[in-house]
C-alpha cells in the first residue's frame, strides 16, 4: 500500500510497528498473564475425523478476535472439522501465544499483527506462516472533551497507551511526531505526556482525571465514551479505504505441513463466521458478548458493545499490504530495524476456501511463500 503523498504518507506513518521484541502485547490488551482454558469442543456426531485427532485454537477474550469468539461460540468451526476435537485457550498477550504456537501447546491462532511479525522475525521465518485475516479498525483516541476540546488542545496533556513499545503505542507516537509534536519514546515525557496504563485500568484513571484521554482497542475506546469520553479520532480514518490490519489468523509451519486438511478446515469455518457475522450482526455481536461472558466472567453492556461492535469489521483478506506499510514507516522513524518478511504468508490454503465458496482471492503484497 504505497503512499501516494506526503500527508498519507505521515498518516500511514500513524500504524507503525513496536520496537521492542519480547514484551509486546497483541492489539494493545495490556501484558498479563495468559489464560489456558484447556476448553474442548466436542466432536460433530458421526463427524469424519481429519489427519489429526484435535487442533488447539488460541486467541484473546476481545472483540477484535470476535471471529474466533462466535466459531467457537456457535460451533462453525467444529461443523468444518467433523470428528476433529476442538481445544482452546485464550490468551491476553501477543508474546505468550507466540511461545505457545512455538512450544506446540497450540496449534493456530489469532493474534496482532506486531506479534505476529515480531515472532516470525525473531524466529528467522521458521516458526508461523500468517494464513488468513479477521479483523480490521476498532482502534480510538478517546479524550475528556472539557480538557481537550480538540486535536490542539493536546499538547500538555496526559494521554494513555497500553504498554510501551505496544501497537497503539507506537501508532499514537508516531501520529504525534507527524503533528510535530516531541515526545520521549521511553520515558513518554514531552509536548503531550504519553502514560502507559494497562487496559483493564484505564476506564478508571480517565474517570479519576489522572488521565486526559487514550489511543486505545475496542471495547476500552467505547469504555472511555460511556464515562463522558469523546472520539477525538479514529486510526481507521489515517488509512487509504479506511482499513489496517488488527487481527490475523497464524498457523505453526509444523502443523501445517503435517495437517493441511485441519488447517484448511478451521480456515472454512472462519469464512462462513465471518459470513455469518456479516449477514446476522446483532445474533453475532450477543453470540460474542455470551462468549466473552463465559470467559471472563461478565457481559459488556449495550452502551459499550453496540458502538464498539460497529467500529470493528470482520475479514477474511488479511490487508498484506498494511502490515508491510507498518513495517516500513516503523524502520523510516527508526523504531524498527528493517525486518525481512518475505515468507510471512501462505495464503494458498485460505484462497482454496474462498474459490471453493465463490468468493474472491486475496493477495499476500508479495510476502508469501515462493
Amino acid at each position: 500500500m504505497p503512499a501516494s503523498s506526503p500527508l498519507k504518507r505521515s498518516l500511514v506513518a500513524a500504524a507503525a510497528l513496536p520496537l521492542l521484541f519480547g514484551a509486546l502485547a497483541a492489539c494493545g490488551y495490556g501484558s498479563s498473564a495468559d489464560k489456558d482454558d484447556a476448553g474442548k469442543v466436542t466432536p460433530a456426531a458421526n463427524g469424519k475425523k481429519l489427519s489429526a485427532d484435535s487442533v488447539k485454537i488460541g486467541y484473546f477474550p476481545n472483540l477484535t478476535h470476535a471471529t474466533a469468539l462466535v466459531g467457537v461460540q456457535e460451533g462453525l468451526f467444529q461443523k468444518e472439522l467433523g470428528g476433529t476435537s476442538i481445544k482452546t485457550a485464550t490468551f491476553n498477550a501477543g508474546p505468550s501465544e507466540i511461545e505457545a504456537l512455538n512450544a506446540g501447546s497450540i496449534d493456530i491462532g489469532w493474534i496482532g499483527p506486531s506479534p505476529a511479525i515480531n515472532g516470525y522475525t525473531k524466529s528467522k521465518g521458521q516458526s508461523l506462516r500468517v494464513i488468513g485475516g479477521s479483523a480490521s479498525g476498532g482502534v480510538k483516541l478517546v479524550v475528556d472533551p472539557h480538557k481537550v476540546p480538540s486535536v490542539d488542545a493536546l499538547k500538555g496533556k496526559n494521554i494513555a497507551t497500553p504498554q510501551l513499545g505496544n501497537t497503539q503505542d507506537v501508532a499514537f507516537l508516531n501520529w504525534l511526531a507527524g503533528k510535530g509534536w516531541k515526545v520521549d519514546a521511553q520515558s513518554g515525557k514531552g509536548d503531550v505526556n504519553v502514560v502507559r496504563t494497562d487496559n483493564k485500568i484505564t476506564p478508571d484513571a480517565f474517570k479519576s482525571g489522572s488521565i486526559d484521554g487514550a489511543w486505545v482497542p475496542e471495547p476500552t475506546a467505547s469504555k472511555l465514551v460511556a464515562e463522558g469520553g469523546k472520539v477525538l479520532l479514529d486510526e481507521s480514518d489515517l488509512w487509504p479505504d479506511k482499513q489496517f490490519v488488527i487481527t490475523n489468523i497464524i498457523v505453526s509451519q509444523k502443523f501445517l505441513k503435517e495437517h493441511p486438511d485441519v488447517v484448511e478446515a478451521v480456515l472454512r469455518g472462519s469464512v462462513k463466521t465471518n459470513e455469518w457475522i456479516g449477514a446476522h450482526p446483532d445474533e453475532a455481536k450477543a453470540s460474542a458478548n455470551a462468549a466473552l461472558k463465559k470467559l471472563s466472567g461478565k457481559a459488556l453492556p449495550a452502551d459499550v458493545i453496540d458502538p464498539a461492535w460497529k467500529s470493528i469489521k470482520t475479514l477474511d483478506d488479511p490487508l498484506a499490504a498494511t502490515l508491510q506499510a507498518q513495517a516500513d514507516h516503523a524502520v523510516k522513524a527508526g523504531l524498527l530495524k528493517a525486518p525481512d518478511l518475505k515468507g510471512i504468508y501462505d495464503l494458498a490454503p485460505l484462497n482454496k476456501v474462498l474459490k471453493s465458496l465463490g468468493k474472491p482471492e486475496v493477495g499476500d503484497a508479495g510476502l508469501g511463500v515462493k
